[in-house]
């Protein structure tokens, strides 16, 4: 039986000393399980026009060095797709920028973390909300994941509801509706990934007041946050079913 593709939307590059090991779609891919005719990637940032949204099982979008503060028209124009996509109910997952893009699309709002850089292996606690979630409820209340961003969504948009918080980030995930999901961490991320990126934040890090070396010897596996990429595929491949 041949499945609908996955669409990913691609909001940014891998830091430069990760490229080796391929872009943003292609770690979402392999982690999510899909093949790779699997799946369409539409590189926004770059220009590239998203389509129409009937044909696909379900979106994901990437994460990305970019802020969705400053409003790029590429960032809008996605905002603008995405809101539309989330309001035909196409299932819908938001990965750090895409998170926050989800967000704002929805009428939410992003801001600049008041609690600074968030970096590294991070505990996620889980929202009794989150036990009735399709993606969530498996999961355990307390998990790692990988993280590394400095916005944030500072209001979730109406009817939302948030479903994780670490200590430094309150709405590290939430569910508009039924069929949108946005995650602040990363379910992508192998610890070599997230190592890769400490290193590479990690002027940014000592300039803040925080020892990179320490948070890279701190990164460990996070095998129940990458769950969720496949809870996903497989939830919006049954609602595509329908």
């Amino acid at each position: 039986m041949k499945h609908a593709p996955f669409l990913i939307v691609e909001t940014g590059q891998p830091v430069a000393s990760m490229r080796r090991y391929g872009g943003f779609p292609h770690w979402i891919r392999v982690a999510a399980g899909l093949e790779a005719g699997e799946t369409v990637v539409a590189n926004v940032e770059r220009g590239d026009a998203l389509p129409r949204h009937d044909g696909f099982a379900g979106v994901i979008v990437s994460g990305s060095a970019a802020m969705v503060t400053d409003r790029a028209d590429w960032s809008e124009r996605s905002a603008d797709w995405l809101r539309d996509a989330a309001h035909a109910g196409l299932p819908l997952l938001g990965i750090c920028y895409g998170h926050q893009l989800l967000a704002h699309a929805l009428g939410g709002e992003v801001a600049y973390n008041p609690a600074g850089r968030e970096s590294g292996t991070v505990h996620i606690d889980l929202h009794p909300q989150a036990q009735d979630d399709p993606l969530f409820a498996a999961l355990p209340l307390k998990f790692a994941a990988h993280a590394t961003h400095v916005q944030t969504v500072a209001r979730p948009p109406d009817g939302a509801t948030v479903l994780a918080r670490s200590e430094q980030d309150h709405c590290h995930a939430f569910r508009w509706r039924d069929r949108a999901w946005g995650v602040q961490f990363h379910p992508e991320f192998a610890t070599h990934h997230m190592r890769g990126y400490v290193h590479a934040r990690a002027d940014h890090l000592r300039s803040e007041g925080r020892c990179p070396s320490r948070i890279a010897r701190d990164v460990t596996a996070a095998p129940q946050a990458r769950k969720l990429l496949r809870r996903f595929v497989r939830h919006a491949r049954g609602l595509h079913a329908r």
